[in-house]
């Protein structure tokens, strides 16, 4: 289930450079093809999981748990993915996290296969697999400096902005609908175990890594310096507080009632789910290809909450659908949009948080943004029985796209677009180093 944000909150953004340059390096190309695999199997999941939820319960509120489930483990973990990331061999994290979540996906394909499997059974093996994702984010993010030089970063984060919708929005839910349409859920499941058996096997290739194991700094105070920065700013705080409660409202309901509103509403297949998906992922696609020539618009909140903004009211399009081409039209229109604007935001933190924050800032977007889900699962499946799912989904589109226009009537919300005004409420180091940067981006 944290595939709907999974790539939110990456530094950079789409850029005009060869996005094949860090493929040269042969660790970082271990690394990216093993992930590229992965994202497949875990496309292929999202769709098998849903299917064999509902054929084993056929309400949404069953789907509300184990979203749950899964989210509440990456949610209470996070925090110490990141300090054991920053104090053990990331190489091994990462092999370890991928043993995590291989062997949960395994169980479930063995489980499935032998008609076994129960709810119950479920809702422990997300657990075990969301628990494995909180190590994996964070080892994951922390380990690409190590394999590039700095020059080739930006490249580096295109490729992943790029890649990572075709993989897991288009091409694993369309070849998971396949899957669970023609071999069953249990084949589904199998080939996620082995998508991860891959990642594993390439990151087991890769060169040995130095720990980066911390100094005597308190984790503690850090993390509220961090804080402090983000409170500081207006388009930062507003924005962190805005997205979590429009997630809050719109996500759990996309989440546990697109699938069902397939099923039941429209009484489409499994690849017709598929379909809805790749859909959304196709958008996505689109949208980092107009933004890599766009660029960065000089009005980057206004940009930023318009897209945002359409793309929550495109939840409602769900709700309001008759057909499977409708939901894929809404899927197509969500997903585009609201990458677009992420594109936007996580350039504008790359240019205006200072690098040595840029960490810690990430990790409080992170954690405030999914911080809500398990409640938005939670409430969903009651709503949904209450008011019916394709109402829940309009009343969750309209209202996420009030909360999140209304952020702008926050008093300085628009200050960040004036950057010479804005630089003086930062402190002198911090404004030099944003200095050096911008003259090297002008040169």
């Amino acid at each position: 289930m944290q595939h709907s944000y999974d790539s939110l909150d990456r530094p950079g953004g789409f850029t005009r450079v060869n996005l094949v340059a860090p493929l040269r390096h042969r660790d970082f190309a271990l690394l990216w093809g093993g992930q590229t695999g992965s994202l497949i199997g875990d496309g292929v999941f999202l769709v098998a999981m849903a299917w064999q939820v509902y054929a084993l319960s056929n309400a949404p509120t069953a789907l509300s748990m184990v979203g749950i489930a899964m989210t509440v483990p990456t949610v209470v973990l996070l925090l110490i993915g990141g300090v054991v990331t920053d104090r053990f061999d990331r190489r091994r994290v990462l092999l370890a996290a991928d043993a995590v979540r291989g062997l949960a996906v395994g169980l479930m394909a063995v489980l499935s296969l032998t008609g076994t499997l129960e709810l119950w059974h479920m809702f422990g093996l997300v657990a075990l697999y969301g628990a494995g994702t909180a190590f994996f984010g964070p080892a994951f993010d922390a380990i690409v400096p190590d394999l590039l030089p700095e020059s080739e970063l930006a490249q580096a984060n295109s490729l992943d902005q790029f890649m990572r919708p075709i993989c897991f929005r288009l091409a694993g839910p369309a070849l998971g609908g396949w899957l669970v349409a023609g071999l069953g859920v249990g084949t589904a499941f199998a080939v996620d175990t082995a998508s991860f058996a891959l990642s594993a096997a390439m990151v087991l290739a890769m060169s040995s890594r130095e720990s980066h194991a911390s100094g005597g700094h308190s984790i503690a105070a850090d993390l509220r310096q961090g804080f402090r920065f983000v409170r500081g700013n207006v388009w930062l705080w507003g924005t962190l507080v805005s997205a979590a409660i429009a997630y809050f409202l719109f996500l759990g309901p996309v989440e546990v009632l697109l699938p069902y509103v397939v099923k039941n509403n429209l009484h489409g297949s499994a690849a017709a789910l598929g379909l809805v998906f790749a859909a959304g992922g196709l958008g996505s696609v689109g949208a980092a290809l107009v933004m890599s020539h766009v660029g960065q618009p000089r009005r980057s909140i206004t940009v930023i909450y318009a897209t945002w903004t359409l793309a929550t009211l495109a939840v409602a399009g769900y709700g309001l659908a008759n057909s499977a081409w409708q939901l894929m039209f809404a899927s197509f229109a969500f997903n585009a949009l609201e990458t677009a604007g992420t594109i936007v935001w996580m350039t504008l933190k790359q240019r205006e948080v200072p690098a040595a924050m840029l960490g810690r800032v990430s990790s409080l977007d992170w954690l405030i943004s999914i911080g809500l889900l398990p409640i938005s699962f939670a409430v969903t499946g009651p709503v949904a029985a209450a008011i019916g799912a394709q109402t829940a989904l309009v009343v969750a589109g309209a209202a996420g796209a009030l909360v999140t226009v209304s952020a702008l009537l926050l008093p300085g919300m628009f200050a960040v677009e004036h950057p010479a005004a804005d630089a003086t409420r930062l402190p002198e180091s911090d404004r030099s180093a944003r200095t050096q940067k911008r003259g090297s981006r002008a040169a």
